[in-house]
């Protein structure tokens, strides 16, 4: 698949959710990646919300660096087969493995279900690393729009026991050691400020997928919108972060990753904003890929948690 086409599944996956049809078969090239579907997290549960897809590099030998996927669609909508085949291989002939995640959405259950289901698909995944032949130190996240304010969730929230649940696997860490947050939210109780005319999301209204994200208006639910808040739990030892976000986004306001660039500088945590001149809620450019795969490449493959980007 092409680089080009393999954007087109991300952009979807920033806000819609649709039934691709993925391969179950072994690839047989020398880059070969072995599918594994609707592998539940969570032992004993048969709710399809606690699911992955696992694409797993059949040529290998040694443990391989995983990257786990987390899609959007503002906690409404989405699923994991927005992650195909392809997607899978293309980052196996990267040198990684590849998962891509269900979580509970809003209308199943309220924060903080959704992170303590990714959480939870962190610990399954690094409990099983051995089985899988996946490397349990190396394990980055990806997410977009909604999905980036999971990820980003995941990577400030490493050791805080209130959002960690009690799905499974409760000894195992579900810390990450990198994190690429593509236009996520980052702070409930400043994004209804930011949000300026062009924002089509009403971040008041009761109607809106924040609310039904904490079950009510930020401003009735102000303890539980700082919890969900990625910025919230920022420390120094929290993982490097990639932020991408276009500055004229019509959905998510671009100042939340300024705020969250802000305070991850603040805090002395490796990171970098790249800023998608005149680019709304969805990203067609190949470089931005291509910065994807080299950020994990240099923080998981390499161990530099001080990161640079050639051509950025």
């Amino acid at each position: 698949m092409s680089i080009k086409n393999i954007l087109i599944i991300v952009i979807l996956a920033l806000i819609v959710s649709l039934p691709f049809v993925t391969k179950a078969n072994d690839n047989q090239g020398p880059t070969s990646v072995r599918r594994l579907a609707d592998i539940s997290y969570v032992e004993g549960s048969k709710n399809p919300a606690q699911a992955l897809d696992l694409y797993l590099p059949t040529k290998t030998k040694s443990p391989t660096p995983l990257i786990v996927f987390v899609h959007g669609g503002a906690w409404l909508q989405g699923s994991k087969e927005e992650a195909q085949h392809d997607l899978g291989a293309f980052f196996g002939r990267q040198g990684f493995a590849f998962a891509s995640i269900n979580y509970r959405l809003s209308q199943e259950a309220v924060f903080p279900a959704q992170i303590e289901d990714c959480k939870a698909a962190i610990r399954f995944l690094r409990a099983h690393a051995a089985e899988y032949n996946i490397n349990p130190d190396k394990i980055g996240v990806w997410g977009v729009s909604a999905g980036g304010h999971l990820v980003a969730l995941l990577g400030t929230s490493g050791g805080a026991k209130e959002l960690e649940g009690n799905l499974g696997n409760n000894g195992v860490d579900s810390k990450v050691q990198a994190v690429a947050d593509w236009c996520g939210p980052s702070d409930f109780v400043s994004v209804a400020s930011q949000a300026g005319s062009r924002t089509k999301i009403d971040f008041e209204s009761k109607d809106g997928p924040v609310a039904k994200l904490l079950g009510g208006l930020q401003t009735e639910k102000h303890d539980l919108a700082v919890a969900a808040s990625p910025v919230t739990y920022i420390d120094k030892d929290d993982p490097p972060f990639l932020i991408v976000h276009g500055d004229i986004d019509d959905l998510v306001p671009y100042a939340q990753s300024q705020e969250l660039e802000e305070k991850l500088n603040q805090a002395g945590v490796p990171n970098k904003l790249i800023t998608i001149s005149g680019g709304g809620h969805a990203f067609t450019s190949e470089e931005q890929l291509n910065h994807v795969v080299d950020f994990f490449k240099e923080t998981l493959i390499k161990g530099n948690r001080k990161f640079t980007l050639s051509d950025s």
